[in-house]
C-alpha cells in the first residue's frame, strides 16, 4: 500500500473512531440550546435519546431545529443523548435516562417488551415502496466478489457486520440469507462489529470482505467517502425491513405524550414558508415524508422477525436429542405468542 493511501485510512479510521466518542459523550450540554423561548420555571427537560445520524456533530446539527420546535411546542426543555451504539442507548433506557427515543424496530421492541416504553410514532415510507432494505456489500476486485463464493464458502471470508440489535445489520441478513443456507456466524474466518459505516469502511480498506449494511446508510456513505465507495458493490438485497420508530416511557403523563405525537405527526405538513423548512429539517433525518402516530401493534412484524431468527437458529443447532430440540421450539412458539398479545393489547 503507498504511503498517501495508508495515511488516508488513519485519516478515515481516526475520524470513524472521534465520531464515535464523541457520540458518546453528546449528552445534556445540548439541552440548553432547545430550551429557548421557553417560559422560566418550566418543567425539567424532556429527555431524548438517539443513536447518531454518521458522526456525533453531523447527528446534533440535524436534531437542533426539531428539537428546538419541539421544546417550544412543549414548553420545557428538550435534551439529547446520543450514544454511538445499540447497547449502550439500551442501557440509557434501561436505567431511566431517556424519556423518549428514536430506535430502530429491533431495540424499539426490547424498549417496549423490557422497558416500560410504548410506540408514539413512526417514520413514513412510501406506500408500496421501501427503498430502505438491508445488503451485503463486496469490493468490485479482487477474490471476494460474488454471493455465490461466499455461501459456498464463508470460511473464507472476513466479515463485518452490525451490532446484534441491528435489523438491517445482523437480524435480516441473518434470516433471509445466512440461516436458510445453513451459515452461522461462526464460520466466518473473522467477525468484525461496528457501525454501518464501519463496516463499508473497513470492506472499502481491504480489512473485511464482506459487510452488512442498508440502502440508507450507503447511500450516506457514498456521499461522505466517494473514493472508498466507489470500490464497493452490493452483492445482496434484502425484502424492505422495519422503519424506525419513537418510543416514550410509560410513566410520562398522558397529556405530554399525545402532544409529542402531534407534534411528530404535524412536522413538515404545514403549508407555506414553515412547513418548506421544516420538510428540509425532515430531510436531513432522513424522514422525508415526515412521521405516522402509531401504537405498539405495530411492532408485530418485528416481534415475528425475532421470533423466526430464533427459531431458524433452534433448527440449526446441535441438540442431545429430538425433545430437547422440540422443547426449544415449543418454548419459542409460547414467547413469541405473549408477546404478539401484549402487542395487540389482548394479552390477559
Amino acid at each position: 500500500m503507498r504511503p498517501e493511501a495508508r495515511a488516508r485510512r488513519r485519516l478515515l479510521y481516526a475520524a470513524a473512531w472521534r465520531g464515535a466518542l464523541a457520540a458518546a459523550l453528546l449528552v445534556a450540554p445540548a439541552a440548553a440550546s432547545f430550551a429557548q423561548g421557553v417560559p422560566a420555571g418550566a418543567a425539567g427537560p424532556l429527555r431524548f435519546g438517539v443513536l447518531p445520524i454518521g458522526g456525533a456533530v453531523e447527528s446534533r446539527e440535524s436534531w437542533t431545529p426539531l428539537l428546538g420546535d419541539l421544546s417550544r411546542a412543549l414548553g420545557r426543555p428538550v435534551s439529547v443523548t446520543s450514544m454511538s451504539s445499540y447497547e449502550a442507548l439500551d442501557q440509557a433506557i434501561r436505567r431511566g435516562e431517556v424519556d423518549f427515543a428514536l430506535l430502530s424496530a429491533k431495540l424499539a421492541l426490547d424498549a417496549v417488551s423490557q422497558h416500560r416504553m410504548s410506540v408514539v410514532a413512526q417514520v413514513k415510507r412510501h406506500p408500496g415502496l421501501s427503498r430502505h432494505r438491508a445488503v451485503l456489500l463486496a469490493r468490485k476486485t479482487g477474490t471476494h466478489q460474488r454471493l455465490d463464493d461466499l455461501l459456498a464458502a464463508p470460511e473464507g471470508w472476513r466479515l463485518a457486520r452490525g451490532e446484534s440489535r441491528s435489523v438491517s445489520g445482523f437480524i435480516v441478513p441473518q434470516l433471509e440469507l445466512f440461516l436458510p443456507h445453513g451459515i452461522a456466524m461462526e464460520r466466518f474466518q473473522s467477525e468484525l462489529v461496528d457501525t454501518h459505516q464501519g463496516t463499508a469502511l473497513a470492506v472499502a480498506n481491504g480489512d473485511a470482505d464482506v459487510a452488512t449494511n442498508n440502502t440508507t446508510d450507503f447511500d450516506r456513505f457514498k456521499q461522505q467517502f466517494p473514493v472508498e465507495a466507489a470500490r464497493l458493490q452490493v452483492i445482496w438485497e434484502s425484502s424492505p425491513t422495519p422503519p424506525a420508530l419513537f418510543v416514550m416511557r410509560r410513566d410520562q403523563p398522558a397529556a405530554v405524550r399525545k402532544r409529542l405525537q402531534d407534534f411528530l405527526v404535524g412536522y413538515g405538513q404545514a403549508k407555506g414558508p414553515r412547513g418548506d423548512a421544516e420538510r428540509e429539517v425532515l430531510k436531513q433525518l432522513h424522514a422525508p415524508l415526515g412521521y405516522a402516530a402509531e401504537d405498539d401493534s405495530v411492532l408485530l412484524p418485528t416481534a415475528a422477525l425475532d421470533y423466526q431468527v430464533a427459531r431458524q437458529r433452534a433448527l440449526n443447532a446441535k441438540w442431545v436429542n429430538e425433545a430437547a430440540r422440540q422443547a426449544r421450539l415449543e418454548r419459542l412458539e409460547r414467547n413469541y405468542t405473549q408477546q404478539a398479545a401484549t402487542l395487540r393489547g389482548t394479552a390477559p
